[in-house]
């Protein structure tokens, strides 16, 4: 079924419990494009618009739509799945530079998130490319125990909260091809209070590739479970050794629907953790990272198989 013909996308299900953003930039595109007469434009972008994506609350104050978001959700019975990615130091000063401005900054910062989900359910995905910055040496080594440490903090920070689960990204396979590197910085970051890991977030790695890679990656820090980020793999990798290919690669696919029945033990979710349509950074002619681009959004939801 295309999501197009779901209605509304408002119910919770086993397939997919999280929360639906009724006015998400999706939601809020497919609106104006039928307001515009794009009405087959519009059916395809609910691809996106009816399925739960990520929240990555932005900013120094978190807490507002965190807030909402969680007060959206109880409405519906629905769990917020959230991006916590606000490290010292992110993204080594790449696209997504910024993050907290230190350490107790960010302290703050984490306190504030987990207080605003409080008792409600949640899922958080924390620190996308965090480790693997370690890992690939693009992190200086001055600032790789006080990353460690913050994000041991922040997984006890937020296992205290009664009802929220913490998956610690650990990239993807074709980032750090050898899992084994990640195991002792997983074990570093608090992977063994944690609810598991997460994988190909924002990335591309087909299903199959990532959840080898992920029993491989499990079987070395104790078993750990893993979700996997499916929203915008349906086509696989951009093929060929091509610059950036992770950033706004052209003929991409939405991929599989967000569901917790996976069929595998050890992979607990295919979640949207990218938002499908935002844009990855000023690369093929795109927004500043994490700006809504209508355009690729359509190409996405155009080209998904499902």
């Amino acid at each position: 079924t295309h999501a197009g013909e779901v209605r509304g996308g408002a119910a919770p299900s086993a397939a997919a419990p999280y929360w639906v953003d009724p006015d998400s930039d999706a939601a809020r595109q497919v609106r104006i494009w039928e307001k515009q007469g794009r009405t087959e434009d519009a059916k395809i972008l609910k691809r996106i618009s009816t399925r739960p994506v990520a929240d990555w609350p932005a900013g120094d104050e978190p807490a507002a739509g965190i807030r909402a978001a969680v007060r959206s959700a109880a409405r519906r019975d629905q769990s917020v799945l959230l991006v916590a990615y606000n490290i010292p130091h992110r993204d080594c000063g790449a696209y997504s530079a910024g993050g907290a401005a230190d350490a107790d900054v960010y302290r703050g910062w984490i306190g504030a998130f987990a207080d605003a989900i409080g008792n409600a359910p949640a899922t958080v995905v924390l620190e996308p490319d965090a480790l693997p910055h370690i890992v690939d040496g693009c992190t200086p080594a001055e600032n790789h125990d006080e990353r460690f440490m913050l994000l041991s903090e922040a997984v006890g920070t937020l296992k205290e909260l009664p009802r929220t689960k913490v998956y610690i990204d650990a990239g993807n396979p074709d980032w750090i091809n050898d899992p084994s590197k990640l195991a002792e910085p997983l074990r570093r970051a608090g992977i063994d209070r944690a609810d598991g890991f997460a994988l190909n977030v924002a990335n591309f790695q087909s299903n199959a590739t990532v959840r080898s890679y992920g029993a491989r990656l499990s079987a070395l820090v104790g078993g750990a479970h893993f979700v996997i980020d499916t929203s915008r793999n349906g086509n696989g990798p951009l093929p060929g050794d091509r610059a950036e290919a992770w950033c706004n690669p052209p003929g991409r696919a939405l991929g599989t629907p967000p569901a917790t029945r996976t069929g595998d033990d050890g992979l607990d979710a295919y979640l949207w953790i990218k938002r499908p349509g935002d844009s990855d950074g000023t690369c093929r002619g795109g927004p500043a990272a994490g700006t809504w681009w209508p355009d690729y959004a359509l190409g996405l939801a155009t080209r998904a198989k499902s």
